[in-house]
């Protein structure tokens, strides 16, 4: 058998239960995708993730072998996240002026942090930028986009610099792999300011949205992606300093 239309190619002879694998968990694919949405930009279009979710329940179905200990359900989950997933990050939502300040933001941080040896204020950091604060916390808001789903997600920038705060490897991810790495990227998130903490480990451990998170911290939604976003500039500032120091 041989499916027609945008899942063409996908040859299924490899599990005779693949027809009812996939009108079984069809609706998981919306589930997850539906969940991600909240997640990201409002760009982002659910039929979209959906149809790369799709993709991920063909490839589960497909070689899905159950003497292997896990549930189809569990396999296909993540079979179908990550199919969205590698979608999502192949694509790019924000204008390059949004990197470029991010960069900015990022430096300026730093620049304030090896100034004090303490963390920076956002009023020092608007200071720096020579913006207000209304004018900075406009470009924090700019700069949550796509790239959110785990801590290498977060610390990964495009440009010029992409791959250079993960070890400069041939890809951005390469570096990751590097215990020395994790280990210094465990210590820098522990000494970043307790909100702040928070609301990655909220983000990112628990998968609680923008909107649930402002719910827990008592704050509005922009305001929560405004401290995600300050958060990762921040964490990308302390790790440039680290890659500087072992080049």
């Amino acid at each position: 058998m041989v499916m027609k239309g945008s899942y063409a190619l996908y040859t299924v002879d490899e599990n005779p239960n693949y027809d009812q694998l996939i009108e079984e968990y069809a609706p998981l694919v919306k589930r997850i995708g539906h969940h991600l949405k909240g997640r990201l930009p409002s760009s982002v279009q659910v039929d979209d993730l959906i149809q790369s979710g799709m993709i991920g329940l063909i490839e589960a179905a497909r070689k899905y072998e159950p003497s292997k200990g896990a549930s189809f359900e569990t396999y296909a989950g993540i079979r179908i996240r990550g199919a969205m997933l590698d979608e999502i990050r192949k694509g790019d939502w924000a204008p390059r002026s949004v990197h470029r300040n991010s960069r900015k933001i990022a430096d300026a941080i730093r620049y304030v942090e090896g100034q004090t040896g303490r963390d920076a204020q956002d009023s020092e950091v608007a200071k720096a930028l020579d913006m207000t604060l209304d004018e900075y916390y406009h470009h924090l808001q700019d700069g949550v986009g796509s790239r959110l789903f785990s801590f290498e997600d977060l610390l990964s920038q495009q440009g010029e610099r992409e791959g250079e705060l993960v070890g400069g490897g041939s890809t951005p991810f390469e570096g990751l792999q590097s215990d020395h790495f994790r280990q210094h990227l465990a210590q820098a998130i522990s000494k970043l300011p307790e909100r702040e903490q928070l609301v990655l480990a909220l983000y990112y451990d628990e998968e609680l949205n923008l909107k649930e998170i402002g719910a827990v911290l008592e704050v509005s939604e922009s305001r929560v992606s405004q401290i995600h976003s300050q958060a990762a500039l921040r964490l990308r500032a302390r790790l440039g300093e680290w890659g500087d120091s072992q080049s």
